[in-house]
């Protein structure tokens, strides 16, 4: 088993070979990783949480679902949470944009510039950012739609666990976000934190 460490606000790329196991673990609780995956033989097919939702009939990832490209075929298997289902496939990558419309002045980190720098290390350059798959965040849709996102409650040491169904690039994000807005509690209010990746 390989462990690598995805620092607090940035963000890591990772090969997985076909039949590979990736755990995706929060260590100290409370924290997004905004998960992508692109086929390693040709990074305009990636992981598409719109065309899996329409196949799982669920905006929630949960064991036993298969996570689908944008082309419809299987990429990953969800094979156990240990997060309690706290989970989301509705929010779009953060990037500099939204924070601008938060309010905020200035650079911020971001997952949409995490994904980049990321995949760049490997040669790389992405046209367009695909919906992430949101690991341990809290969001919520109400019966008139509205969309929310509650204090995130997932503990210490929640994780979930992938297995690859083709070879794949993987790239986690800690999401950077730390602004305070009422009804939008992504991470923890002490901030980011790192997460731990472990390859199998």
């Amino acid at each position: 088993m390989e462990s690598h460490v995805v620092p607090a606000a940035e963000g890591r790329a990772f090969h997985v070979g076909e039949g590979g196991r990736i755990r995706i673990v929060t260590p100290k609780g409370r924290q997004a990783a905004d998960f992508f995956a692109f086929c390693a033989g040709d990074v305009g097919e990636w992981l598409s949480p719109m065309h899996t939702w329409a196949w799982s009939l669920s905006v929630k990832p949960r064991p036993g679902d298969t996570l689908l490209s944008r082309f419809r075929q299987p990429m990953l298997d969800f094979v156990e949470d240990g997060a309690g289902g706290m989970h989301d496939m509705m929010l779009a990558a953060c990037d500099q944009a939204r924070y601008a419309q938060f309010g905020f002045d200035g650079y911020h980190r971001s997952c949409s510039e995490n994904l980049k720098i990321a995949m760049r290390g490997l040669n790389h350059e992405l046209p367009v950012i695909p919906q992430p798959i949101n690991f341990f965040t809290n969001t919520h849709i109400d019966e008139e739609g509205r969309l929310t996102s509650p204090p995130n409650q997932v503990p210490a040491g929640g994780y979930v666990d992938l297995k690859a169904r083709a070879d794949l690039i993987c790239v986690v994000s800690s999401c950077p976000f730390d602004l305070e807005r009422e009804g939008w509690s992504i991470n923890d209010p002490g901030g980011p934190t790192e997460l731990i990746v472990e390859l199998r």
